[in-house]
Parts: C-alpha cells; sequence; structure tokens
C-alpha cells in the first residue's frame, strides 16, 4: 500500500462544516493512502486505503457503493446526504463513512483531502509544497491560544486552512469556510472599512468590532508578511466566549510564525502547471521519452531544442525569490516559444525550448540575458545562467541539460565574468573539469608515479608540484614560471629537475607532459 496518513488525520484537517464522521466500525486511525471519485453509474471498484467519495447518489442509492467499497477494503466513503439506514449498511461492510456538507463542492472536498495524503506521502519535505496539514494544524493551535475559531487566507482572500468547527460560527466564517474564498459582499465591506490597507501595513492587531445587522461577530485579524511582502492573513473569530486575554500576543506571535509557512504555500503550483513542471524534470532527467512531452506541449519532437539553467547567486526569502523567478521565466520563455517548459530541479530553475529554428543562437542569448536583467530589476536578485548546447531533436534535452549543468558550475569557480555564457564561452574550461572529474573517479588509470610525487612533495614542504605545474602553464618557460611563483628561475629550474628524478618521468615526452599536468591538477 502507498504510504499515506490516517483518516483521523485528514478529518481533522477537513473538520465541519466540511465533513462528519456517520460511522466508522474500525476507528478513526484507520490509513488512507488515495482518495478516488466514484459515479454510482461507473464500476463499483475500491482499493485498500481509499477514500472514496462517491458523487451523483444519496441516501439509499448510495448503498451499492458503500458495499463496493467495503469488500475492496476502503479506508472510508464520504456521501452527501447519508440516509436512514446508510450508517448500517456501512457498519455491515465493515467501511467508515463521512457525510459533506451540502453546500460543500466535491472538488474542494477532493483537492483539500487529497493535499492531506499528498503531504503526508512527502514527508512534509518543502519541496513538495506546502505541507496542508501543518497548516491546519497551526490553525488549529492559533484558535486554543486565543479562544476563538482561525482562519487563514492568502492575499487574495482565499481560505488556505481553518480551525475546527466551534459554536456561534458566523455568516462570514461559514461562507468564506463553504466557498474557499471570502464572500465578496463582505469583502467590500472590510475593505470600505479600511481594514486590509492596516493588515497589508505591516506588523500589528486589526480589530472589527460586531456588525449583528450584518451577521458578523467581533474578530481581530493579524497580516503575515515576509519583510514588506504582505503574504496572507489570520483571522480569529470571537465565538460564543470571549477572547483570551494573551489573543492579541498570541495572534502577533502566530503572524511571524507563519511566514515561512506562506512562502511555501505561495510556491505550490497550481495541478496543471505541477504536471507541466514534473513532465520536464522527466525529460531531464532521462526519466520519461520526449513524444510523450512533446504531445503535452504540442512541440515536435523531431526538432532542434536547447536547455538553459538558472541559478540564484544569493537572496533573502530564497524560496520565495525562486518562485517569483520561475514565474519571470516561464512568462520571457513562452513569448519566445509558445511550448516552452520551466521546471525547478535540485534548486536550480530549468528552462527547454523546443522548436528551435535555425541560427537561433543569438536570439536565445539574448533571451537569456534578458531574463536575468529582469531578475535584477524586477526580482532584485543576482541570477545566473547558463546556455546549454543545441540538440537535433527533443529526446537529446537531457545532454542539452547537462552542457547548462557544466557552465554553471564553471561559472562558479569564477572562470567567467559575466552573468551569462554558453557552452561556447567556457567550453575549454568544461572539457578540463569533465576530464579531471573523470580521472579523479578513475584511479586506476592514473599514473602512479605521479601519485608518489605528490605524496612524496606533502612530506617535503610541497615545492616541487607548484613549480612543475607552473612550469608547464608556461609552456616550459622557466622565467615565466619563476615570475609566477616569486622566485629565481635557477630554483624552479632545480625543482623541476628534481621533480624528474623524484618520479622518473620524463617531462621531455609531451604525452607525459600532458598527462603530468592534468594529474597533478587533482
Amino acid at each position: 500500500m502507498t504510504a499515506g496518513t490516517s483518516l483521523r488525520h485528514v478529518l481533522a484537517t477537513l473538520g465541519e462544516p466540511l465533513v462528519e464522521v456517520v460511522v466508522a466500525p474500525h476507528g478513526l486511525g484507520v490509513p488512507v493512502s488515495d482518495v478516488v471519485i466514484l459515479d454510482p453509474e461507473d464500476p463499483l471498484e475500491a482499493s485498500p486505503g481509499d477514500l472514496v467519495l462517491v458523487i451523483g447518489a444519496r441516501g439509499r442509492a448510495a448503498a451499492p457503493a458503500i458495499r463496493a467499497a467495503g469488500r475492496g477494503g476502503a479506508a472510508a466513503v464520504a456521501v452527501k446526504g447519508t440516509g436512514a439506514g446508510s450508517a448500517e449498511v456501512a457498519a455491515d461492510a465493515g467501511v467508515a463513512l463521512l457525510t459533506v456538507g451540502a453546500e460543500a463542492r466535491w472538488e474542494q472536498v477532493e483537492s483539500l483531502a487529497r493535499g492531506v495524503v499528498e503531504a503526508a506521502r512527502a514527508g512534509g519535505e518543502a519541496a513538495s509544497g506546502e505541507v496542508l496539514g501543518d497548516l491546519f494544524a497551526l490553525a488549529q493551535t492559533i484558535a486554543t491560544l486565543t479562544g476563538g475559531l482561525v482562519s487563514i487566507e492568502d492575499t487574495a482572500s482565499r481560505v488556505l486552512a481553518y480551525s475546527r468547527a466551534g459554536d456561534e460560527v458566523d455568516e462570514l466564517r461559514r461562507l468564506s469556510i463553504l466557498g474557499r474564498e471570502g464572500p465578496e459582499r463582505y469583502l467590500a465591506l472590510l475593505r470600505e472599512w479600511g481594514v486590509y490597507q492596516r493588515l497589508r501595513a505591516g506588523e500589528g492587531i486589526v480589530r472589527i468590532d460586531e456588525r449583528p445587522e450584518l451577521g458578523i461577530r467581533r474578530r481581530i485579524a493579524a497580516g503575515i508578511h515576509a519583510g514588506t511582502q504582505p503574504l496572507g492573513t489570520i483571522w480569529v473569530q470571537e465565538g460564543a466566549q470571549p477572547l483570551t486575554e494573551q489573543a492579541e500576543l498570541a495572534l502577533l506571535g502566530a503572524s511571524r510564525a507563519l511566514a515561512p509557512q506562506l512562502i511555501r504555500a505561495r510556491t505550490l503550483p497550481s495541478p496543471e502547471l505541477r504536471l507541466r513542471e514534473d513532465l520536464l524534470a522527466s525529460l531531464l532527467e532521462g526519466k520519461l521519452d520526449a513524444e510523450s512531452v512533446a504531445d503535452d506541449i504540442g512541440a515536435d519532437p523531431s526538432r532542434p531544442a536547447q536547455v538553459l539553467a538558472f541559478a540564484l547567486s544569493r537572496a533573502e526569502n530564497r524560496q520565495l525569490r525562486r518562485a517569483e523567478l520561475v514565474h519571470l521565466i516561464a512568462v520571457h520563455t513562452a513569448a519566445y516559444r509558445r511550448s516552452a517548459l520551466v521546471s525547478v530541479i535540485g534548486g536550480r530553475v530549468y528552462a527547454l525550448l523546443p522548436d528551435l529554428p535555425e541560427h537561433s543562437d543569438a536570439a536565445v542569448l539574448a533571451l537569456a540575458r534578458e531574463i536575468v536583467g529582469a531578475a535584477r530589476r524586477h526580482l532584485e536578485v543576482p541570477v545566473r545562467a547558463a546556455l546549454g548546447g543545441v540538440v537535433p531533436r527533443l529526446s537529446d534535452a537531457v545532454a542539452s541539460r547537462g552542457d547548462a549543468d557544466r557552465v554553471l558550475a564553471t561559472m562558479a569557480r569564477g572562470h567567467w565574468p559575466s552573468d551569462v555564457a554558453s557552452l561556447a564561452d567556457v567550453r575549454a574550461e568544461v572539457l578540463l573539469s569533465e576530464v579531471l572529474a573523470y580521472l579523479g573517479d578513475q584511479p586506476r588509470i592514473r599514473d602512479p608515479r605521479l601519485t608518489a610525487l605528490v605524496e612524496h612533495d606533502a612530506e617535503h614542504g610541497g615545492i616541487l608540484v607548484p613549480a612543475v605545474l607552473a612550469w608547464l602553464d608556461a609552456f616550459g618557460d622557466v622565467r615565466a614560471a619563476a615570475s609566477a611563483l616569486n622566485i629565481h628561475p635557477n630554483t624552479v629550474r632545480y625543482r623541476v629537475r628534481r621533480a624528474a628524478e623524484v618520479s622518473g618521468v620524463d617531462f621531455g615526452d609531451p604525452a607525459q607532459r600532458i598527462l603530468t599536468q592534468l594529474q597533478l591538477r587533482l
């Protein structure tokens, strides 16, 4: 069974008014590993660990789906309108039964439940996006500390998480949770009262008085910020009991603690965008055939392609900046090639340019420079861009990505003065680096005489190897080598001669000179 979470955790995350438990014959600790939608007109099948969402059937009409889910070992079945006999059917089938609020949308329930399962499956890693359960758990903690009903929203007033339902839920909170965003008539009032302006101005508590005629109870709110950049809002509605004495202090602390969580939430792509990112990542890692990618993005797999790689040199709020950089790169590359793809792999941002026309080198170089310049102007972050080689077909994109990675590595070592480089710009440094890497990984082919020379030199002051390297780099020009080392030319001659004696290597032989120069660079 695929790793997942428990039914208890799913219910704690979704909570009322979305979902309620009707019966759970095996308890709430049963594992949930997947979320599936079942239409009664489809084959009634389920697998162990499934949370089955039965759409289009209520009451007795859902009984066959409930029984099928039980036979398949599903963890739970969710329906709208359970009916009098549904609990008995579920108990007999040995499967938990959940009832979904009449006003809730199925896509909303599926999205939330799947987010919990996928977050648990990913183990909460940042690379997998915001851990939905973490936000809900934080909302519940804030509710406990403040004594109120909590919801967390992004800057577009979309509800990201909320605490479990309590008594005295007002109309604003109820409609916000059911619709997953604040209702416009209430949002307009909050804007009119200047609430959002105060929330986005900086840290601090904003108080909203009770408005019984509007169905709004008293609440406090705090903006969530990354520096001066607004990320969202925490709302605390007062319930039947007054808020705690420490509510405002707890809310202020929570607004600060939530900033990293919302940064992660803002970097999570939409399902469609994530699919495209995954396609590119799989292609560039050699896990997916080019034809599958080409078909999805509408590209010709037989046409030339090129990969660009981008790396943030340094930046505060690095994860948020990288997400913004992804959007910036996507806009620029899509303007150049409609079927361009952008993805993040290992902290670097990659852009695939398929269907390249002939003689595109200058245009792609200009594109990379424009992206780097735009990042500097608009995001205020330094970015390096590397151009992989143009490959004849899409299936060779992995090779172009390798080129781009090598170019970035060379730039990071300080071998190129600009923020943009192509393979042609640093080919010699890249080739030397590749040869040295191969030589480093293959001790069997290294000359043992040179290995002995290095060991001898390390035990006797370390003066011979630098002299040999300087002499070889200067093409045998003793005076140039002496100047580089700031020693007398005769000293260079002596040390080179001594190195030949210790190692037994003939520095007069061109092949041995090349091997010496390479191996000593290790």
